[in-house]
């Protein structure tokens, strides 16, 4: 048994002794200038290779600290985790460098970019999602979203970036006040008509100009009726009837429009902007 623990330990050093005499396998991009380093960096985002492309500017960040590509770089790492789908590192990314670079003259698009992160965590990155009511999932990332796009409009007002953020914002707040109908049609399924008053009453006060304070509306007529107050049900009636004179809730024909939610997925604003870094 010792013996062969001897001859095992023997092959081990050997086997280190060798590791070490083989040749090092060269770096090719230490001594590549910053210009070659950024433009191979780009033909690799360019060609989708977006891990390829974070490494090369990751060394570009590290060979050029102090040049003016570094910050370039930092943002390129932050666009190139968002293009692949890593929402964890691609928010990091876009913390780390407002927090490096407050005043630089591009942190308005990385205000903007966070929110895209958000958004897209909302609406999910797959296609098939958009078959899916995003509002039936949990709205935590849509309020991240909106929050995100606020503080850039706050901050920002004339940035190039804020008319997009305000479209998405609309479109946040029809999300978060539509969560709320979700919620009350949950509850009025299964009995609980207190329960769903008061989340209609909620979408109803809380989103005065969404598209779901019609069928939060409606909800609450119904609440009423289960609950019992017929003055109630018929003041929210004649308010429903007022604002909303063709109302599909109250003709059981109607075909009505397609989700709300649905446009984004095909005239609204792109995930991505089409002046992304470059």
């Amino acid at each position: 048994m010792q013996k062969k623990l001897s001859v095992l330990v023997i092959a081990m050093v050997f086997g280190l002794s060798a590791c070490s005499l083989l040749p090092k396998r060269d770096d090719d991009t230490k001594n590549w200038s910053a210009e070659k380093l950024y433009a191979e960096a780009r033909d690799e985002m360019n060609s989708g290779s977006y891990e390829a492309a974070i490494k090369l500017f990751e060394r570009l960040e590290s060979n050029y600290p102090f040049g003016t590509y570094a910050a370039q770089a930092q943002m390129e790492i932050a666009y190139a985790h968002y293009k692949a789908q890593d929402q964890a590192e691609a928010l990091a990314a876009v913390e780390r460098f407002i927090k490096l670079h407050p005043n630089h003259p591009q942190v308005d698009y990385m205000y903007y970019l966070r929110g895209l992160i958000n958004f897209n965590d909302q609406l999910g990155f797959l296609s098939f999602i958009y078959s899916q009511d995003p509002t039936e999932r949990d709205p935590k990332a849509t309020r991240e979203a909106f929050a995100a796009f606020k503080a850039l409009v706050d901050k920002f007002p004339n940035s190039k970036y804020a008319p997009d953020s305000i479209a998405r914002m609309n479109y946040l707040v029809n999300a978060m006040a539509q969560y709320e109908v979700h919620v009350a049609n949950y509850y009025f399924r299964r009995g609980a008509y207190l329960a769903s008053l008061n989340r209609a009453q909620a979408a109803v006060q809380e989103y005065t100009d969404a598209p779901a304070r019609e069928e939060a509306l409606f909800l609450m007529m119904r609440s009423y009726d289960k609950l019992g107050m017929p003055v109630l049900r018929d003041d929210t009636q004649r308010v429903l009837v007022l604002n909303y004179p063709n109302s599909r809730f109250l003709n059981p024909n109607a075909r009505g429009d397609a989700p709300w939610w649905r446009f984004w997925s095909k005239s609204g604003p792109r995930p991505s902007p089409s002046d992304a870094v470059k």
